[in-house]
């Protein structure tokens, strides 16, 4: 079930198994005209000692409202919470701004604010061990693999009991005399290290945290934050307990990695992209990887509106275009955001519609029914058989015929690319992203090598965004740059013509509609619409979304039942919005 279950150390040396700290997410405050980190305000500061008793309280009513564990062991005592759970050094040198559990009442998380350095901090905070606890601890460890080695186990569900009911027997047969409270933490430590995620899953659990990077050994882990971006954590790694924690990664994502072949790209159980790489031949600074979050709850557009990533009329223009069957490429470098947006703006594609999605590793998600997601695979050995390419996959996409085919990313192949185009020619509505940082950028990796896309095909192409990561004072965003409309196809074959739509202005950082568009008026005259019906048509969209937007319905699933209620009866909506009936996502549609 696992092959090292001290992996890492949190607030401590590497090897000493060490824990305690915090941690915590805030809007980091900027200087606009310096560009620096502004001091935290006087409100903003924790008072420490109110830190102490906000936590020690929340772990005691955890206690007090859970149901009895007779079969193990009594709850901790008021007491032992109070000296013996967490350590709150870290409060004598540090101003704490936010905390957040993540794992109640075992883990927590805190933004530190740094006076010295003036910079922030990401801060774990998990129980304590003293040395007999960490003995205990280290003792359970070696009896859990001998009993679990030849566990044959196959569902995550039943790993989980098998574990909570073996640790459970363990503990009553070989620490019987340890008291109770000690018993909790240690029980704590067995399942991050044995079914977790070790010495990380605190951040693996912090929705706020997209990256967690770790660059080797003993040199902090680093995380990116969505609101304070990169952050220096408390969690480091050993060389030993480093290389043993990388392989196990690599083992949770069902690959094998190996000194002659140091190098993995995969996908973790819970669906976030794993890189990483062992030995130091390659990385000198020794083993590392980057783990790349999937967000249990995908961006909606309002998401993305509140971000102002995109403006209400950029997303109503995107949603008229989506439902008339327009097919969009979303460009811009890495980071910038173009999965993300891709993914918000699917939610547009109308619910009956027949998806077909295909990626490298697993990052849309869609609450379409009717959908086929497929994803690339490895071999299983060096000669290629049972590889299934993304070229293979959407070969196979034109043969189920879908309305809507959705591709990660175009990068390098060719016939990826010309069969994309193909199906975008034979009727299929085709989106996918690309690294390009314009327009001109985009048209020109698309028609020369590798791609070599022609002319003819490329103008079937409707719609190109552009997005950046961008900085305000020190704090980086991501921007959509511009919306630009392909047209006058099939005038010249050797030529494209590109209008922009919409523009971002960079000393307002506003999003500003050109009020030129050729294809809402291509989609006007395909649906019978006169002017002021297609602007009535976008004036409603623009209406629901606001009404999302202002009454802050984001959730995933409270969009999608908007808009397919919208879909299905747009008059209802609109009705809906000035009544005095209970707001729309709050109910099934």
């Amino acid at each position: 079930m696992t092959d090292d279950a001290t992996a890492g150390s949190v607030g401590g040396s590497a090897d000493d198994g060490g824990v305690g700290g915090d941690a915590v997410v805030a809007p980091v405050d900027v200087d606009p005209v310096a560009g620096g980190v502004v001091e935290p305000s006087p409100e903003d500061r924790q008072d420490p000692e109110a830190v102490r008793e906000a936590v020690v309280d929340d772990v005691l009513a955890y206690y007090a409202n859970a149901e009895p564990d007779s079969g193990f062991a009594d709850y901790p005592e008021e007491a032992f919470v109070r000296e013996s759970f967490f350590d709150f050094g870290y409060l004598e040198e540090y101003v704490e701004i936010e905390r957040r559990w993540v794992n109640e009442p075992y883990a927590y998380i805190s933004v530190l604010y740094d006076e010295n350095e003036k910079e922030y901090r990401y801060h774990v905070a998990e129980p304590t061990l003293d040395s007999f606890e960490q003995y205990v601890r280290e003792d359970l460890v070696s009896f859990l693999r001998n009993s679990l080695m030849y566990e044959e186990i196959d569902e995550e569900a039943d790993k989980r009991a098998v574990f909570e009911e073996r640790t459970k027997a363990l503990v009553r047969d070989h620490a019987a005399t340890v008291e109770d409270g000690s018993l909790w933490k240690v029980l704590y430590y067995l399942r991050r290290d044995f079914v977790e995620f070790g010495p990380i899953d605190a951040l693996m659990r912090d929705p706020a945290i997209e990256d967690i990077s770790c660059d080797g050994v003993d040199i902090p882990v680093f995380v990116y934050h969505r609101t304070h971006r990169d952050l220096k954590t408390n969690v480091s790694f050993g060389r030993q307990r480093l290389g043993s924690f990388v392989v196990r990664l690599a083992q949770r994502a069902g690959e094998q990695v190996t000194v002659s072949n140091p190098l993995l790209d995969a996908t973790l159980p819970d669906g976030s992209r794993l890189q990483l790489t062992v030995g130091g031949e390659v990385s000198t600074r020794g083993p590392n990887f980057t783990v790349r979050k999937f967000a249990e709850e995908p961006f909606t557009p309002i998401d993305l509106i509140r971000w102002n990533t995109f403006s209400v009329d950029e997303m109503a223009y995107f949603w008229l275009v989506i439902e008339s069957n327009r097919s969009l490429v979303f460009a811009g470098g890495t980071g910038s955001g173009k999965t993300t947006s891709m993914n918000a703006v699917s939610m547009f594609i109308p619910h009956g519609s027949k998806i077909v999605t295909i990626e490298d590793t697993r990052e849309i998600d869609l609450p379409h029914e009717n959908w086929i997601a497929g994803v690339t695979r490895d071999s299983a050995s060096s000669d290629g058989p049972g590889e299934v390419t993304m070229y293979q996959l959407l070969q196979s996409a034109l043969r189920q015929r879908p309305e809507y085919i959705v591709v990660g990313e175009i990068r390098t192949e060719q016939k990826i690319a010309l069969t994309f185009f193909q199906a975008m020619g034979t009727g299929h509505t085709c989106y996918t992203t690309m690294h390009a940082d314009s327009i001109e950028s985009v048209i020109n990796r698309l028609q020369n090598p590798p791609l070599e896309v022609p002319m003819g095909m490329i103008q079937d192409l409707d719609v190109v965004s552009i997005q950046r990561q961008l900085f305000q004072g020190d704090r980086r965003v991501r921007r959509n740059e511009r919306v630009t409309e392909l047209v006058n196809r099939g005038d010249d074959p050797s030529e494209i013509r590109t209008i922009d739509v919409f523009s971002r202005d960079p000393t307002s950082d506003e999003h500003r509609d050109t009020g030129d568009s050729e294809l809402l008026r291509a989609i006007a005259a395909d649906r019978g619409w006169s002017t002021a019906e297609l602007n009535r048509e976008l004036r409603n969209r623009r209406r629901v979304l606001g009404y999302l937007l202002e009454e802050d319905i984001s959730d995933f699933r409270s969009v999608a039942s908007v808009l397919k209620l919208y879909q299905r009866d747009p008059e209802y909506v609109l009705e809906q919005l000035d009544s005095d009936a209970p707001k729309l996502g709050t109910v099934s549609a």
